[in-house]
């Protein structure tokens, strides 16, 4: 019996005594297994996952799928076993998924608020490599932000006392090296309407001496264009890779699968960096029980996703997005691919 093996009924051998005697206990363990895979090139109750308006969008009819875990909690000790017996699924323990102290409602917040710096990544991104122009937007007004009155998730922030404002640092700079209480005047645009507001700056909670409005700018893409992704309870940042390149692919002629299944998973940040994963064997499972013939790996999961390939995957190491695009159109023209080893 090996090691794995021994550890686990020794976790397990308690709990087995207690549900023996008829105690409803749940074990500290959840079970990690295969999630659903969504197209990102497709759409989800009615609405393209990834939805692009105000612009020219190319027909797309392949399959780019994004990949997920599934986690069970609450396990009784006959289902865990089972669980784990069956070969789909590994038991970890429930303090690395649920960490002890925090709330499962903060949990679900923070892996939404992932989600969403996920897919604000993925559109700018993608933007950056089309060479596709910008615009600053705020991605974020905290609720007891000096600006929490006058400004909202979303504004495009044009200028600031008549300085344009370029990029997301503009903003930082313009707030920071103003002294608290000092008016700023910002000019927007909501709503398709431009408006000319008037914010009091407020003290950094970190800094008093430097100018705070509370509110989080980003990138996003220039108007009349507006990009917006449509998956619900989904959390955590994976799926950056995968929407950048569905929106690549809406955005540009051809089609980036050339016809084959193609999935993959990977965080992604907005210089088009690809990060690493949890799950990786999961994600690889449920991708060729999908229909994949093809899955793209972050660099950093490359060993991991060698030593558990499902039988008839291709893997295809990723380290960023334009090397991502550069080995679909390899395998495309039937080039060699980097793999994992």
């Amino acid at each position: 019996m090996n090691r794995r093996i021994l550890t686990l009924v020794a976790a397990l051998i308690p709990v087995l005594v207690l549900g023996v005697l008829g105690s409803a206990v749940a074990v500290p363990f959840v079970a990690l297994g295969p999630g659903p895979t969504f197209n990102t090139l497709g759409a989800v109750d009615g609405k393209d996952v990834v939805d692009v308006r105000g612009a020219e969008v190319d027909p797309t009819t392949g399959h780019l799928n994004m990949t997920t875990v599934s986690v069970r909690d609450q396990l009784s000790i006959f289902e865990a076993f089972g669980y784990w017996a069956s070969g789909r699924h590994g038991l970890v323990p429930r303090s690395e998924v649920y960490p002890p102290g925090v709330s499962r409602e903060e949990i679900d917040k923070s892996n939404q608020e992932d989600f969403q710096d996920s897919e604000s990544n993925a559109e700018v991104a993608a933007l950056h490599q089309l060479n596709l122009p910008t615009v600053v937007k705020l991605r974020k007004v905290t609720e007891d932000a000096p600006a929490k009155d006058v400004l909202r998730e979303g504004d495009e922030i044009i200028s600031i006392d008549d300085v344009q404002v370029g990029t997301p640092k503009d903003v930082v700079d313009a707030v920071s090296g103003r002294a608290p209480g000092t008016e700023l005047t910002v000019r927007l645009r909501r709503a398709d309407a431009e408006q000319t507001v008037q914010v009091t700056v407020g003290a950094r909670p970190d800094d008093p001496a430097k100018g705070y409005l509370g509110v989080t700018p980003g990138e996003g893409a220039r108007p009349p264009m507006q990009v917006a992704f449509n998956l619900a309870d989904i959390g955590g940042p994976s799926a950056g890779l995968m929407f950048s390149l569905a929106l690549i692919d809406k955005l540009t002629p051809g089609e980036l699968d050339g016809e084959k299944f193609i999935a993959g998973t990977g965080t992604i940040e907005q210089d088009g960096k690809v990060g690493p994963i949890g799950g990786i064997q999961y994600k690889m499972m449920a991708a060729r029980e999908a229909g994949a013939e093809t899955f793209l790996v972050p660099a950093a999961n490359c060993a991991e996703a060698h030593q558990r390939t499902p039988d008839g995957l291709r893997l295809v190491k990723v380290d960023n997005l334009a090397g991502a695009l550069q080995s679909l159109d390899d395998l495309n023209a039937g080039r060699q691919t980097v793999g994992c080893s």
